[in-house]
């Protein structure tokens, strides 16, 4: 009960400070490109399009390790995941969109035993909206959503401090996270097929056809002498 008070506590504050940045970037339409695009721009509505579609010869972006949320193991991404349709997530626990959490959590466990993963990425960003330390937000997420997708360390997404995996999937899509929440469909090859803005649910129709579409091809044949 004290969870699900302190979520909804937590959600409130989060969407009233969303919905300041989403203000703050109407009223800096004019701003310098060199500024992060705010969610308003960023995101579109769950209905729409995904926002930008990688080149079909867009590179492998598995090519990273990463540390497990507060723990030691480092993680090959390709070694990990390499054959695997990918949901790549930056999350946060004070947004606005941080019930997506739950969403997101049941996407994973129904479709993980057909070769899908989704990975976190919590990043601080976005107006502070993930303050606290890797504990504390692995013991938010477990608790409040029972989260069990893989959650990875805290990293920065956007602009010249991004964080390799991120700086990878911008420069073959063409467009950084805007906000908290924004998702990135990587194939079974690998390769960043399409972005989505933070507005558009992990149960939206169009995404779950873009997943279950790439679900459908088979995946890579092992090397020669690996298994």
């Amino acid at each position: 009960m004290r969870w699900n008070l302190m979520a909804g506590m937590l959600a409130a504050a989060g969407m009233a400070a969303c919905g300041q940045g989403e203000t703050a970037g109407r009223a800096g339409a004019d701003a310098p490109a060199a500024d992060p695009v705010p969610v308003a721009a960023a995101a579109p509505a769950a209905t729409d399009a995904p926002d930008a579609v990688a080149p079909v010869e867009a590179p492998s972006m598995l090519g990273h390790a990463y540390r497990r949320l507060a723990g030691e193991e480092t993680v090959k991404l390709r070694e990990a995941y390499g054959g695997q349709v990918l949901l790549v997530v930056n999350t946060a626990s004070k947004c606005g969109y941080t019930p997506q959490y739950e969403a997101l959590e049941a996407l994973h466990a129904r479709l993980a035993p057909r070769g899908f993963s989704l990975l976190g990425f919590p990043s601080n960003d976005f107006m502070g909206q993930e303050p606290g330390t890797e504990e504390e937000i692995r013991e938010f997420c477990t608790l409040t959503y029972g989260v069990k997708f893989p959650m990875f360390e805290k990293v920065q997404v956007r602009g010249g401090e991004a964080t390799p995996l991120y700086a990878d999937l911008a420069k073959a899509t063409g467009e950084a996270p805007g906000w908290n929440f924004h998702k990135y469909l990587i194939d079974r090859n690998g390769r960043v097929v399409a972005s989505f803005g933070s507005r558009t649910t992990p149960d939206d129709p169009k995404l779950v056809a873009e997943i279950e579409k790439l679900l459908a091809a088979p995946a890579p044949e092992a090397p020669a002498g690996k298994s």
